[in-house]
Parts: C-alpha cells; structure tokens; sequence
C-alpha cells in the first residue's frame, strides 16, 4: 500500500521485515522451506496456533494456514526497488536476534537514505528515516515488547522533538 499509494501513508512503521530473502539466515530460508500442514501438530504450543485458533472463524484450517504461509515463504523475493518510492517518513525496528541479518536490515536503512553520514552537531543531515535495533529480542517476541510501542508510537505520531544542546547542558546543571 505504501508503495502502490504512497498518499494515503504518513508515516510507515515495519517491524521484524525485510526487502529481500536474500536478507534471512540461510538456515531460515532452510526452515521455511519446511512449513506446511505437517507441522500442525507441532505448532500447537506456539503462541502463532493459540492466537489463531482464538480468533479464527474456522480454526480447524490452521493446516491450510502454514500450507499457503509455506507456499509465500519458499518464493524468493526483492523489492530493493520499491523501497526508493517510500517517500514517506519510514521507521524499521528489528530484534537483535532476528531472522534476518543486521547488515541487511542496515543496507535497508541505507537504502532508504539514512545512515550514509554523520547527522552533523545540530543534526542537519539527519534523515527522515529510523532504524532501531530492540535488544534481546526476536522475529517472534518483538511484537509483544514493551519497547516496540515505546519506540514506534512517537515516530508514528510525528513527534520529532529533541533537545536543544542547551536544554541537555542545563539538566546537568
């Protein structure tokens, strides 16, 4: 939608993704290769069955579920050139234990154009973008950390608001 209709997003938050399956571990792409309706049984105590079977209107299609992520997750993907036409301010946030590599998630930022110099004493080469890195976490708990609402609701909120230098000096005052 950001991409396609870039006019109705403000702001553009994504977490735990990448913009290639160049991006994941290789022994990711390996696992993911896996999924399918014969892993049912397995998921059962995993908080992706439990949150499904306590929404979903037919539960009993969990195993048509993994069949069609597995499909979506085994096709290689890159969208390397629709993230230039993220004109939008863009925050990404990832966990330090990721499946997906730090340097991948950092030549995304890059991508997007920040990163690429110092933000300069009064921060006038800093880019529109964000990248914050949640530690000890990973694809699977970042989304219930504290700190994921912590860091991306001011960013989707648009505040913006640092300290001046001498704001900071004379709280150490």
């Amino acid at each position: 939608m950001a991409v396609q209709h870039p006019e109705t997003v403000r702001r553009l938050a994504l977490v735990s993704t990448g913009y290639a399956s160049d991006g994941f571990y290789a022994d990711m792409r390996t696992q993911q290769a896996q999924v399918g309706a014969a892993m049912t049984d397995m998921m059962k105590d995993t908080p992706m069955y439990k949150s499904y079977v306590a929404v979903a209107p037919r539960p009993q299609d969990f195993p048509k579920l993994l069949d069609q992520l597995g499909a979506h997750m085994r096709k290689d993907y890159d969208y390397s050139a629709d993230v230039a036409k993220l004109k939008m301010p863009v925050m990404l946030v990832f966990g330090d234990s990721d499946m997906y590599r730090p340097e991948h998630e950092v030549k995304f930022y890059q991508m997007l154009g920040g990163g690429l110099k110092d933000a300069g004493w009064m921060r006038e080469n800093l880019s529109q973008n964000r990248l914050a890195i949640l530690p000890n976490r990973t694809h699977y708990d970042v989304f219930f950390a504290p700190e994921l609402t912590a860091v991306t609701l001011p960013f989707l909120n648009g505040e913006t608001k640092v300290k001046t230098w001498d704001e900071v000096i004379s709280e150490t005052e």
